[in-house]
């Protein structure tokens, strides 16, 4: 059974609510999740050294406090000129200002991807200010501050975005970005501070009324159906996760880590389908539950609640129990535990607490499991294939992408096929459609035609724009996860190089084997003096009469858009002056350079042989007016991740007019000496010729 998901990019409807909560819940967790290494560091230096952690539970509470661990978990004190001082520790600095600084840096990085570092760093100046305007771990505030220091310093850049005179650019963006943190810092002390503290202190307080209300448990009812439709993120980053570590410095471990986390409610389902399921549901769900208990992605058993809503009642049973049992014995964890994987909640378990975290895992398991198995008992469905086909398909629909365990449960491979016909149409795909697809797609083009496969197609396509339509396609292995799934009848291939990939002859020899049928041996019938007569011009020709050029179309490349002996001080300043060209030259709105630097943080742009075709996302083609290409000649050459790029040619186009020339660029950049000839030039002519198409 196949279902059909709605297309978001061609809906005429904004998102709804429970899109909008996902989207927000993605927010935050984006924030959060790159840093989880840290934040288990600092449970794991929590567990260890505190005054109630392994170490001094293991020397029966007799360590020193002028001692070494002590010091280090900030529990003791130490003579310092006849005065006792206590030690400061690593546990209390590092959820004080690390923590929350990691959170801020990150929230401004990914707001403003286009320049992340400088977004990131005006989000940690902005989400000191917060810090140091209060006494408790200020999660929240971060969470506030970093993605508005990344956002605002973002809009200040777009002010005087090309603007600048050369040489001055380095100058005015650092005291920008000093000035706007300063400003930003000082208003979250004074401004952000206290408010973000009354609303800690509130939802604490909610808190501790439901747990000394014995209410706790009944936040399953809405923990587990959130899961279900993504909207976790939300609840457990946004709530969660701040008043937990809040709770972990007073106390030293929180409970509030597990109500999401407990792995035990979705390892009980998934039995539950083991032992009393049917079908495709039945088969999958060994795999699933070790995924699940062990890999910690709870994502992978959402469609067997899809597939019978009913047994969300099993989930929401065991959660409770989980949650209830964890209140009961006192027990908590010192940090999140992420992803939710039953390894994940054993490093982050404070010591007193492992044998009542065990028995609340594995009481929530056994619940869900009773629940559930009941309820398959009673059900008079079939739970064939097809239906865990729909409802992980609803999964991802849900999701709003595709899910990195679904061929588990469906049996379905990652969009890789093997040929059963002939090869008739190969395609390159990347992001835009414009650029690397383009130069990539020549390269490949000419290596099957030469090969003598000239009936077989081979185009370039943009990535949202793939059918199952073809038989071959290629992209950059960074691209893959993407591109695979909406070709499913195709086979992939991956490059990290479009320009010199030996994954070309891969393809060549794939479309050889393939094509290589009786159809492909038709010509033999045709007498040998037949085909000499039809050989003899070829050769003839190929031999005596050269290729003729044609000209550069001047509305694609002008002679105004060719920059020679440019000097460029970075990457980002290459991409700046080539984003400000096409800008100058009326092809695109000022916005396209944002859509440049996105387009770099996906898959660099350069081609190698000292050669970058900088140019936008997908997204950012509503900001192309014209399609026009820049020339930006860089003598002293620009490191470009770690390559010399010493030519930049900026893209900015809708439709295929470019392509001509940068398939000359491609057969200039496998010539070295023609490669050489245009980094070296001072002939604007010469430009000209080299990247004009041939006949």
């Amino acid at each position: 059974m196949t279902a059909v998901l709605p297309d978001a990019r061609v809906s005429n409807e904004g998102p709804g609510a429970r899109a909008r909560v996902q989207q927000f819940g993605t927010f935050l967790s984006n924030m959060v999740m790159p840093n989880i290494g840290a934040f288990i560091a600092w449970g794991l230096i929590t567990s260890i050294f505190i005054k109630v952690g392994w170490l001094n539970l293991a020397a029966g509470m007799t360590l020193p406090t002028d001692g070494w661990v002590a010091n280090i978990g900030g529990w003791g004190s130490h003579m310092v000129d006849g005065k006792e001082v206590a030690y400061t520790g690593i546990v209390g600095p590092m959820i004080t200002y690390l923590l929350p600084l990691l959170i801020g840096y990150t929230g401004g990085r990914n707001v403003y991807r286009e320049h992340a570092t400088r977004g990131g760093v005006v989000g940690a100046i902005a989400t000191m200010g917060v810090i140091a305007g209060t006494s408790i771990p200020m999660f929240m505030g971060a969470m506030i501050m970093g993605p508005l220091g990344g956002w605002s310093i973002k809009k200040i850049d777009a002010l005087w975005a090309g603007k600048i005179r050369p040489g001055f650019e380095m100058l005015v963006d650092n005291f920008a970005a000093g000035i706007w943190g300063l400003i930003l810092a000082v208003f979250a002390f004074f401004a952000l501070s206290p408010v973000v503290s009354a609303i800690s202190d509130a939802a604490g307080k909610a808190v501790e009324f439901l747990v000394n209300s014995g209410l706790l448990p009944f936040t399953s009812i809405l923990i587990e159906p959130a899961k279900v439709l993504f909207l976790n993120n939300a609840i457990n980053h946004g709530v969660l996760t701040p008043l937990g570590l809040a709770q972990a410095k007073e106390v030293g471990k929180s409970v509030l880590f597990l109500l999401e986390a407990n792995p035990g409610p979705g390892l009980g389902l998934l039995l539950a389908y083991m032992f009393f399921g049917k079908g495709m549901a039945k088969a999958s769900a060994s795999g699933a539950a070790i995924i699940h208990f062990i890999g910690g992605i709870h994502e992978i058993y959402f469609p067997y609640v899809l597939m019978k809503p009913i047994m969300i009642l099993a989930t929401i049973a065991g959660g409770m129990t989980g949650v209830f049992l964890n209140v009961l014995l006192g027990v908590g964890l010192r940090s999140p535990a992420a992803p939710g994987s039953i390894i994940a909640v054993y490093a982050s378990v404070a010591p007193e607490s492992i044998i009542g975290v065990t028995i609340s895992v594995l009481g929530s398991a056994a619940v869900a499991f009773v629940v559930g198995a009941a309820l398959l008992k009673l059900s008079k469905d079939t739970d064939d294939e097809g239906d865990l086909d729909k409802a992980t398909a609803d999964m991802e629909a849900l999701k709003g992408k595709k899910s990195s365990v679904a061929s588990v449960l469906t049996g379905a491979g990652a969009g890789v096929a093997t040929l059963t016909g002939p090869v008739k149409t190969i395609v390159f795909a990347c992001d835009a459609g414009m650029g690397s697809s383009a130069m990539g797609a020549s390269i490949l083009r000419k290596k099957v035609h030469d090969a003598g496969f000239k009936d077989v197609k081979v185009v370039n396509q943009a990535i949202a724009n793939l059918t199952d339509s073809y038989e071959i396609i290629v992209t950059h292995k960074d691209l893959a996860k993407r591109a695979a799934p909406l070709v499913p009848s195709a086979k992939l291939f991956t490059v990290d190089n479009f320009m010199g990939s030996p994954v070309y002859d891969d393809v060549v020899e794939t479309v050889k084997a393939a094509n290589s049928g009786p159809k492909a041996e038709a010509p033999a019938a045709v007498s040998a003096a037949g085909a000499a007569v039809a050989a003899a011009p070829v050769a003839m020709g190929a031999a005596s009469i050269p290729k003729r050029k044609k000209t550069v179309d001047p509305n694609i490349l002008p002679r105004e858009a060719i920059k020679l002996g440019q000097v460029a001080v970075s990457k980002d300043d290459a991409i700046r002056q080539a984003g400000g060209l096409l800008v100058a030259l009326g092809a695109a709105d000022p916005s396209y350079t944002d859509g440049m630097f996105a387009r770099e943080l996906q898959v660099s742009t350069f081609m190698g042989n000292g050669v970058a075709i900088p140019h936008g996302t997908n997204e950012s083609r509503g900001a192309i007016k014209k399609t026009q290409l820049g020339f930006l000649q860089f003598p002293n050459g620009v490191d470009w991740n770690g390559k010399t790029c010493y030519v930049a040619i900026p893209i900015a186009s809708n439709s295929d007019e470019h392509v001509s020339i940068l398939s000359s660029l491609a057969s200039v950049l496998a010539d070295k000496a023609k490669a050489e000839r245009l980094r070296t030039t001072t002939s604007v002519d010469e430009v000209l010729d080299l990247l004009a198409p041939e006949d």
